[in-house]
């Protein structure tokens, strides 16, 4: 399941339950109110005849919702962090045109030769949101997290996290600047990328 799906179930879910605890709320509030009117056309109090109190249904309502919303965010990158997004057809290969385009030495029908193009191999065995990483970082060494936030159109903490995952596999490595991080590809990707 991608990101967007899992969200919008989620957020369906989370309206559902708000929905259902706001009627309940209602409901409860409705009877509260013609126990207490029966209560004075009789003269007494009815305060241990009536149900559950509606304050009970708004806070268990708002309980499940923070429950269910602060749990998925939580797992939410371990569900979806692998999967690559729902693109249409069109978009996918509009993209991949692009690419083609970006660069000529690789053409989609061509055989890659690992000794030729020892990059292109490394790309093509990486997942995509690590290779949406590690391009730019190639195309332009020393560009800040910022910057590559930017380009790879990833929030901030997944770049920090597909960053962390690469440098861990030695592919490339990270100098901290200020606040941020300036990123560079190891010197063995390097090495391959001169020759």
């Amino acid at each position: 399941m991608n990101r967007r799906r899992a969200d919008t179930v989620v957020g369906f879910l989370v309206a559902a339950v708000l929905i259902i605890g706001g009627a309940l709320s209602w409901d409860a509030y409705q009877q509260r109110q013609a126990f207490e009117e029966m209560g004075s056309m009789m003269g007494m109090s009815m305060g241990a005849v009536h149900g559950t109190n509606p304050l009970w249904y708004v806070l268990g309502t708002l309980l499940v919702s923070a429950v269910i919303g602060g749990g998925y965010l939580v797992v939410r990158d371990d569900l979806t962090g692998t999967d690559v997004p729902d693109h249409s057809q069109d978009e996918v290969e509009s993209a991949t045109a692009r690419e083609s385009a970006k660069s000529p030495e690789i053409q989609p029908n061509e055989a890659i030769n690992p000794e030729s193009q020892p990059q292109a191999r490394v790309l093509d065995l990486l997942p995509e949101d690590e290779r949406r990483i590690l391009k730019p970082v190639l195309s332009s060494p020393g560009i800040t997290q910022i910057e590559l936030r930017d380009r790879s159109d990833f929030s901030k903490s997944k770049v920090s996290q597909t960053v962390s995952t690469l440098e861990r596999r030695g592919l490339l490595y990270r100098e901290r600047q200020g606040r941020t991080y300036r990123i560079y590809p190891s010197d063995d990707l390097q090495e391959k990328q001169m020759n």
